[in-house]
């Protein structure tokens, strides 16, 4: 995998999620955040901007996944593997009691309970790898399998799909959802790598025959994103208290929320870039 250069941002505050109504069916919007989620199942990192490859994720996303217990996963020969076989939050809410922090320059990650460093290692070396397991074997056991084990291959993203792609919610669509369910809900349940604002309402539904243009970026839209139960869980306090798929399956007949697109043509990414769908 090609890293490129990343500017670390912080966690956008709470008014993102409740920002102004979009445009009316308009075909241009902004980029109103960027993430990248360096380790499956745990917290993201917002980016004040970052570099995109042709072919490739946001440098950094999922680039380590946890086993849960003895895996499928061959470091040789990576392929795409089911997320049961790692820890995840569809069936580990506890995942999300624990913020993390990660060093590009290192892989240096740092976990957090209630703000304050429980744990850390650098990634690239087996003593650091230990040392994050060792927490977690104890702060999740009765979650697990086995012994947990950090994962990674070099190229290999430990995405839900198997295509390298980005991760796209459209933040009128989370409105229109919270309005149907009678509460807020925060964008980051999504773990999206870009949130657009200034668009309409599910618009990005009709993007699949598209492309999407973010200054010299070209992104393919080329599949819906079938939500599973992590959603339910309350990115804050790790609560499982919403029921997003099955209501989602009940309001309009389907569950799917946001979209995956291919990256066409590279170039810098960063909040603010002014967004366009093009037929």
């Amino acid at each position: 995998m090609r890293l490129g250069k990343h500017k670390r941002g912080n966690m956008p505050t709470s008014g993102w999620e409740t920002a102004g109504p979009a445009a009316a069916n308009g075909p241009a919007g902004e980029v109103k955040a960027l993430y990248r989620y360096p380790v499956k199942g745990l917290n993201g990192q917002a980016l004040t901007s970052t570099t995109l490859t042709p072919g490739a994720t946001v440098p950094c996303d999922r680039l380590y996944a946890i086993e849960n217990g003895a895996g499928r996963f061959d470091a040789e020969a990576p392929r795409h593997l089911p997320k049961i076989n790692f820890l995840m939050l569809m069936r580990n809410e506890r995942l999300a009691t624990l913020g993390s922090t990660f060093e590009e320059e290192t892989h240096t990650l740092t976990l957090l309970r209630d703000g304050k460093p429980v744990a850390r290692g650098g990634l690239k070396t087996p003593i650091g790898r230990r040392l994050i397991e060792q927490f977690l074997a104890a702060y999740m056991k009765s979650d697990l399998r086995g012994p947990p084990k950090i994962v990674q291959a070099e190229g290999h993203s430990f995405s839900d799909v198997a295509a390298k792609c980005m991760h796209i919610v459209n933040l009128a669509s989370v409105r229109e959802l919270a309005r149907t369910l009678g509460r807020p809900i925060n964008p980051l349940r999504f773990r999206a790598n870009l949130y657009l604002e200034g668009l309409a309402p599910f618009a990005e539904r009709n993007w699949l025959k598209a492309e999407i243009e973010l200054g010299e970026v070209r992104l393919a839209p080329f599949a819906s994103t079938t939500r599973c139960e992590a959603t339910n869980v309350d990115p804050d306090t790790g609560a499982r208290d919403l029921a997003i798929p099955a209501h989602l399956q009940r309001t309009w007949g389907h569950a799917e929320f946001g979209i995956y697109a291919r990256v066409l043509t590279g170039g810098e990414l960063r909040p603010g870039m002014r967004v366009r769908i093009a037929s």
